[in-house]
């Protein structure tokens, strides 16, 4: 075990600590914005009598956002344990896997478009 090695391993340690601190920003944020939605139309439409439910589909919209923010702390924290483990095993092998950002963004294009829809009619 030579330093330099040493501290490479710290510094790749350094980083998947900083990328898993930016995977909980982001879904803090998502589940933050999900709640936010839901209180706020519940809020605009307490009390109003009106045919189309708009409140469904925010209601809707919150859950699915409050889930993808869950979904993918879950993930990150997956993913870090992991990467965790293969920096202690000294395992550097590029492997090729699914990314996380990519499979959130197919996930919030999906909300997107079911909240357009759901707008929409």
């Amino acid at each position: 075990m030579s330093l330099s090695n040493e501290l490479a391993k710290e510094r790749s340690r350094a980083a998947a600590e900083r990328t898993l601190m930016a995977w909980i920003r982001t879904s803090l944020s998502l589940i933050t914005f999900g709640f936010g939605i839901d209180r706020i139309v519940s809020a605009l439409y307490a009390g109003i009598d009106n045919k189309s439910d708009p409140q469904s589909i925010s209601r809707n919209v919150g859950l699915c956002f409050i889930a993808i923010g869950t979904l993918a702390l879950l993930s990150a924290a997956f993913n870090h344990h992991q990467d965790l483990r293969r920096i202690n095993r000294g395992d550097f092998t590029y492997s090729s896997r699914l990314s996380l950002s990519f499979v959130v963004a197919i996930a919030l294009i999906l909300v997107g478009l079911f909240a357009f829809v759901g707008i929409l009619l």
